[in-house]
């Protein structure tokens, strides 16, 4: 077989030598729920707190509910678009099979940028948690963090699944637990605060004008950020025509409960000036009413730790998924798409993680988000995109799930996403040309490699 035709067809899939294949049919829906839902979790723990003192909590929710149309107009299309291309190329094989090679590089090149600037961020994260709990240990934790999960991955895609299961299982116990304790905290009054330096307007629920909506829509993103990833795990879920879209849109809806509870009584019971600025805002609201100690402190400072790793362990999956797809296709070079004994990509582990570690070092949780936020919505209007395209080039192909209101769904979840694509480069112009000019080069490298690989072949 000649590896350097750019494709993601499933025939290329089957016919790969032992050593570039994953481990197929061992993921339920359940597995993949739980995994959407570990995609995102770090976001429930943090960053998303930051939009409070640039919207309010009335910038914040309305952003949040835009947000959650959103991504279920995403989840729905992509739902069909696993169960007509259940790959390992997720993005990257819809937007190929819609656009062409080009287009399908483009679009898997944003969703590496996207899990790889996420998992640096979610360590900062991570660390900020342990800081809380355990005191400052310097940068060994971080580094620890990286080596145990390089580890857990190369165990394979089964064993792993199953501590996933454990950890997002925890996780929500610790949610509810932290949601019992703020709830009899709760005052209306809370929420029509605003942090300092912003007047207040709207009744107090926005600061300066009801524009703040689109300002914030970055941070409500980082309560669903990620969750798209499930359609990476297609190639190893049983029945993935079935258990892709049941799990991916069950995420959601969890997702959704956790993130507008979360919201409402955070700040509902701590006010936004206490929780606006720091990076663990439910220890920090858990504080503002007066839990300084104790079991439920404790308990809610783990389950951040587990939730966050749960979220730190599921970007690492979805990008050395996208790479090794993209490698095995011939985009990338093929040694990305080695695997060990256990069907595990360890190179596509390995050297991207390297590089996210590397970005930790920037200390830069806030303004990485608004990048990996430009990355991720680059990838959903692409996405969306592919599902219009292939509605109408492909009407009569079989799909064995079909999106809910079909083009009205994909392209409101298109429109949605330019908006937030935009409101994520006024974040940070400068952050955003350095990612547009390291796209450049990529898409140079994309060129070149393409005119070596038609020299060979002619």
């Amino acid at each position: 077989m000649d590896h350097s035709i750019f494709s993601n067809n499933s025939e290329q899939k089957n016919s790969e030598p032992e050593e570039h294949k994953l481990k197929s049919g061992t993921l339920g829906w359940v597995t993949l729920a739980a995994m959407g839902v570990s995609f995102v979790i770090a976001g429930e723990f943090a960053a998303w707190n930051y939009g409070l003192g640039i919207g309010g909590w009335g910038g914040m929710f309305g952003a949040l509910c835009i947000v959650a149309i959103m991504y279920f107009c995403i989840g729905f299309s992509l739902a069909e678009l696993s169960t007509i291309m259940p790959t390992a190329g997720g993005g990257c094989s819809f937007a190929e099979r819609a656009f062409g090679p080009f287009w399908g590089y483009v679009t898997g090149l944003s969703v590496i940028f996207e899990y790889v600037l996420a998992s640096s961020v979610i360590a900062l994260f991570f660390n900020a948690y342990f800081v809380s709990m355990f005191g400052d240990y310097g940068g060994g934790v971080i580094v620890g963090l990286y080596l145990v999960f390089f580890l857990v991955h190369m165990m394979g895609v089964n064993e792993s699944m199953k501590l996933l299961l454990v950890l997002a299982f925890l996780t929500l116990i610790g949610i509810v637990i932290f949601l019992a304790e703020m709830i009899p905290h709760f005052n209306m009054s809370n929420l029509s605060s605003v942090s300092d330096g912003f007047s207040a307007g709207f009744g107090g629920l926005l600061p300066e004008s009801i524009n703040q909506i689109w300002y914030v829509m970055p941070f409500a993103i980082a309560m669903f950020l990620a969750v798209e990833g499930v359609p990476l795990s297609a190639e190893e879920a049983k029945e993935p025509h079935k258990n892709v879209p049941k799990g991916l849109i069950t995420a959601i809806i969890i997702l959704f409960v956790i993130s507008s509870s979360i919201l409402i009584f955070a700040t509902g019971g701590a006010g936004v000036a206490a929780i606006s600025t720091g990076d663990s805002p439910l220890i920090d609201a858990l504080k503002a009413v007066g839990t300084t100690g104790g079991v439920v402190l404790i308990i809610v400072n783990l389950a951040g730790l587990i939730g966050i790793t749960a979220s730190f362990f599921s970007c690492i999956y979805a990008f050395s998924r996208q790479i090794y797809a993209m490698s095995r296709a011939g985009y990338l070079p093929y040694g990305l798409s080695l695997t060990n004994k256990r069907g595990a990509p360890w190179v596509a582990i390995l050297i991207p993680g390297v590089i996210s570690y590397l970005l930790t070092l920037t200390e830069a949780a806030d303004q990485i988000v608004f990048i990996l936020v430009l990355c991720a919505t680059f990838s959903y209007i692409l996405m969306m995109a592919a599902h219009i395209q292939l509605r109408l080039k492909e009407k009569d192909i079989f799909r064995p799930y079909k999106t809910p209101g079909g083009l009205w769904t994909s392209g409101l979840g298109m429109l949605l996403s330019i908006v937030a694509f935009f409101s994520s480069i006024a974040g940070n112009f400068q952050w955003a040309g350095y990612t547009f000019l390291l796209l450049l080069i990529c898409c140079i490298y994309y060129w070149f490699r393409k005119r070596k690989m038609n020299r060979i072949l002619a």
